[in-house]
């Protein structure tokens, strides 16, 4: 595609940016052959989530309900060609754009160029070129790809390019992928649902009037509607493991450092006090894990030398002989979770208990508070300055929640260089204590808890990062998985030790918040959405991680993929 020519730099109004953005992203989707289905918006119900069923072909509901997994040995099979595939969900991928909001430009050339090729080898060679030959992925805006904007959500960016795909982009195309399609984001990336003046608002799949989450807001809502079963996301506070909670798929946030990071678009580019990391959403466990050994295996610290220089581990090694020590973190004793979280979690925990292979052992959270003071304050060490004047830089407005956590955030302040040591001294300090306290728990290997305080959010409100910043600031690995349930019956959340006690009083300005978004809403304003809960490893133990993960979901009898 040819670089935007409607830019700020050359005269044009934010609202004509954003016109053209929007023009050009309906323009790609009109390419795709045969026509993504027309919808009207009065067409589209809450739950969206059976059109596709309705609306594609018998065929490409085939291909799109198939798991990264079993498609990559279809595909080697020759039961369906990549071209085929690729067309599947570029058509899906349209569709999932009229019903969520959730992409900023098809790529249905190179998409196809690339499956054409992948086709001619797999006849010529009998074999695959690598692990993820034909595999649909979908990559979230602010990751470089070649020639194409890069963004990152603010209206004054738009007009950048790259000369060349984002190193992730590069060694996930070496193994075989296909590039389709780039997904939605929010203004400074710095949110955790996903508003933009460019593209506007992306909603939640499974109930609109609730967020896909963020910053990776746009893959949640993609992977959700299987317009995608295999994303790239970005995470420093959330942003794979948010949406990927609030649209019932899995999600994987590795320590820093493991995947490669370069050709990325953000503010504050070179800072290191607390460090973002690059992952997949999928709609399997096992296609987040093949997505991670696909990269690792390509040695990607050879050319990216801040990675650590790691091998992906065999998982098998891992509790040969005994059992999963799982520590249990209900609360974070801030903000109390939804009734919905809580039975999730509990009921989790209930089919646990009867495991052999499983042991649990209750985990107390240490200052959680303390925790999100120090990473606030480290998120934004210019005191905002760089994100303040890009935005202001273009005259768009604030949308509400990057306001919320630049300017009104009581933390964020610029930092002098003493001032900037002695919050990353305070960051390694609770890092310390942390994992005494780990120790002290019996050296647990995991540790189960909520995603959010909540199911996905209505819309405007997602204020409460900790439950997932916590894992940032500590740089430790986690994985968002569904637990297969939906907030459905009143009834079933207004039973203790679920719902708030009668005269319930919050603890604080936070809890507060969220306890009156569950009064004023209750079960059935969060209607359908999905109940999603959060593990989590030690520093480096991404391995050990997904093993954990596979262990519990087996011994819960819950399903490591998500129904078609």
């Amino acid at each position: 595609m040819a670089p935007a020519t409607v830019t700020i730099a050359n005269g044009a109004t934010w609202q004509d940016v954003a016109a053209d953005r929007q023009r050009h992203r309906d323009a790609t989707i009109a390419e795709v052959r045969p026509p993504v289905p027309e919808l009207r918006p009065e067409d589209v119900p809450l739950n969206t989530t059976e059109l596709p069923k309705q609306l594609l072909a018998e065929e490409e509901i085939k291909i799109t309900g198939t798991d990264v997994e079993v498609l990559a040995q279809k595909i080697a099979a020759g039961e369906w060609s990549s071209t085929a595939v690729a067309n599947a969900f570029l058509r899906r991928a349209g569709l999932a754009q009229k019903l969520t909001n959730c992409i900023t430009e098809l790529l249905p050339k190179r998409a196809l160029d690339k499956a054409a090729e992948l086709d001619k080898y797999l006849a010529a060679n009998g074999k695959p070129v690598g692990p993820l030959h034909g595999i649909p992925i979908s990559v979230k805006e602010h990751i470089g790809i070649k020639d194409e904007d890069l963004n990152a959500g603010y209206i004054a960016w738009v007009g950048r390019t790259t000369e060349e795909d984002a190193l992730l982009v590069q060694y996930l195309c070496n193994a075989g992928a296909v590039i389709y399609a780039r997904t939605t984001q929010p203004q400074t990336l710095m949110q955790i649902e996903s508003v933009s003046n460019i593209h506007g608002t992306t909603t939640n799949p499974y109930n609109t009037t609730l967020t896909a989450g963020g910053s990776s807001g746009g893959e949640g809502a993609l992977v959700g509607l299987r317009g995608s079963i295999l994303g790239i996301g970005t995470d420093i506070g959330g942003s794979i493991r948010v949406p990927a909670a609030h649209t019932g798929v899995f999600g994987f946030k590795p320590t820093t450092n493991r995947l490669p990071t370069a050709g990325q678009s953000i503010a504050m580019a070179g800072a290191e006090s607390i460090l973002g990391t690059i992952g997949p959403l999928s709609t399997s466990l096992e296609g987040a894990r093949l997505f991670a050994k696909a990269v690792v295996d390509q040695q990607p610290w050879l050319r990216q030398p801040s990675l650590v220089a790691m091998d992906w581990r065999d998982p098998a090694p891992f509790f040969p002989d005994r059992k999963v020590r799982v520590g249990v973190l209900y609360d974070d004793e801030v903000v109390r979770p939804h009734p919905p979280v809580l039975r999730a979690m509990t009921e989790l925990v209930e089919k646990l208990k009867g495991s052999p292979n499983v042991e649990l052992v209750d985990w107390k959270p240490w200052k959680h508070d303390l925790a999100w003071s120090i990473i606030a304050k480290l998120y934004f060490p210019d005191g905002g300055a760089e994100d303040i004047a890009e935005v202001d830089s273009s005259g768009e407005p604030w949308t509400p929640l990057a306001k919320f956590i630049l300017r009104e955030n009581p933390h964020v302040e610029a930092l002098t260089i003493p001032k900037l040591w002695e919050a990353v001294q305070a960051r390694d300090a609770y890092r310390t204590r942390y994992a005494q306290l780990w120790q002290e728990t019996g050296a647990v290997d995991v540790v189960l808890c909520p995603a959010g305080p909540g199911v996905a959010s209505k819309h405007g409100t997602s204020r409460y990062w900790p439950y997932t910043a916590h894992w940032n600031l500590l740089d430790y690995p986690a994985i968002v998985f569904p637990t297969h349930d939906a907030v459905a019956d009143p009834g079933r959340e207004a039973q203790a030790p679920y719902a708030y006690p009668d005269g319930y009083q919050p603890r604080g300005d936070a809890d507060k918040y969220s306890y009156d978004l569950w009064r004023e809403h209750g079960a059935q304003g969060y209607k359908d959405a999905p109940i999603s809960l959060q593990l989590v490893a030690r520093r480096y133990d991404d391995e050990k991680l997904f093993k954990a993960m596979q262990i519990l979901l087996e011994e819960a009898g819950l399903p490591a993929a998500v129904p078609a």
